[in-house]
């Protein structure tokens, strides 16, 4: 079900818009937006894997990795997917 947001622009901004949206292929401003706020999820995603990539390499030494700890990371990593996607639906 979709939630309907209303947002007040000042002429200029909107006249902006709406040429982004005529340039960019939309049809509506809400398909703009919602594009916009696509991007924004995706880099946000992006910035958090990078906090964590970050936080691991400055954990300590590294530890060796056998082929079972492959094989649970690949399990969780399908299971986070399978969230992720449902909440994107």
């Amino acid at each position: 079900m979709r939630a309907s947001v209303n947002i007040s622009l000042p002429q200029d901004m909107r006249q902006w818009v709406e040429e982004q949206v005529r340039s960019g292929g939309y049809g509506t401003v809400s398909e703009y937006f919602r594009e916009l706020l696509r991007q924004a999820q995706k880099q946000q995603a992006r910035e958090e894997i990078d906090r964590k990539l970050l936080a691991a390499l400055e954990s300590g030494e590294p530890v060796p990795v056998t082929s079972d700890d492959w094989k649970q990371l690949r399990k969780e990593a399908k299971k986070r997917l399978a969230r992720i996607s449902r909440k994107a639906k």
